[in-house]
């Protein structure tokens, strides 16, 4: 008889035991999951994604893979769930046509940065104020029609495309590049008191290291200040709640994102320069992980 209640018991303890493996699982489920930060190469973007991934690793426990995409495919890596997040939507002028396209199937998670800009910039020694100044023919010449962009398929590219044509500047050629090789050429023609245009954007460790203007834009091609916003899939929340609560949670400024890029720039590693900032600026940090048990 002990022998047989025995046997019986042994599917009853086994049920528990998967239950309770099942329970510890749910409950770690930020544990155990990787999130997928998707992210553009753009200064700016760098800064912010690693201090974010810093945050989720050190502090939330959370394996972090991130993916360096260009513009469109970040926004439609979060619409089909491919990625869970990203921290880089320009709005409501840079990224409009993206929002338009992928944001019913994406959930806003709140503004992250406010009073971003975008236009054309160029050095404060040029003695240009406005981007119809481009029209003269001598300031043409001088800057051999060119104006230096950044990746192709990027929210400021589409809009300088829409400047040319409205302010009649067909017959200049908007380079495509990368937002570090625009830098780059940026910095040498500043070095050299070189005119230069280019796609311009703040927050961004040129403006802090180097004195430039952006033109005016009588005819608001840019639109005017921008907020950075966070975007993420749907269903995250349910899957990974203190992930979401925390990147709903995440809001810093211009200051502290440059920061950030000013380090990398002068030669740390992103992650280097997202510990660096994360550690000393614990008190924010703390609002951003507020009421997250990890």
């Amino acid at each position: 008889m002990k022998r047989i209640q025995s046997i019986k018991r042994k599917p009853l303890m086994m049920l528990m035991l998967l239950m309770a493996v099942i329970l510890v699982a749910g409950c770690s489920s930020n544990n155990n999951s990787t999130v997928k930060l998707a992210y553009v190469a753009w200064d700016s973007e760098i800064a912010s994604t690693n201090v974010v991934k810093e945050v989720l690793e050190t502090k939330l426990g959370v394996k972090v893979e991130m993916l360096q995409v260009d513009a469109g495919p970040m926004w439609a890596g979060i619409a089909d769930g491919s990625a869970d997040a990203m921290v880089a939507a320009w709005l409501p002028s840079t990224h409009a046509s993206y929002l338009e396209k992928y944001g019913k199937d994406i959930e806003d998670a709140g503004v992250n940065l406010d009073g971003t800009k975008t236009g054309l910039a160029v050095p404060a020694y040029m003695e240009i104020n406005s981007i119809e100044d481009l029209n003269n023919a001598e300031v043409a010449a001088t800057l051999d029609k060119r104006i230096i962009g950044i990746e192709p398929g990027a929210g400021i590219m589409t809009a300088t495309e829409k400047a040319l044509e409205a302010y009649g500047l067909s017959d200049y050629t908007l380079l495509e590049s990368s937002s570090a090789a625009m830098a780059q050429e940026l910095q040498k023609a500043f070095d050299k008191n070189e005119p230069i245009v280019v796609t311009g954007w703040t927050p961004h460790w040129m403006f802090a290291n180097m004195d430039l203007k952006y033109l005016d834009d009588p005819k608001n091609v840019y639109g005017g200040a921008e907020q950075i916003h966070t975007m993420v899939r749907k269903g995250l929340k349910e899957d990974m709640p203190d992930v979401h609560k925390f990147l709903s949670q995440f809001k810093w400024t211009a200051e502290d994102m440059e920061q950030v890029m000013v380090k990398i720039q002068g030669g740390q590693s992103p992650e280097e320069a997202a510990k660096e900032w994360v550690e000393s600026n614990e008190a924010k940090v703390n609002e951003w992980t507020a009421g997250i048990s990890a």
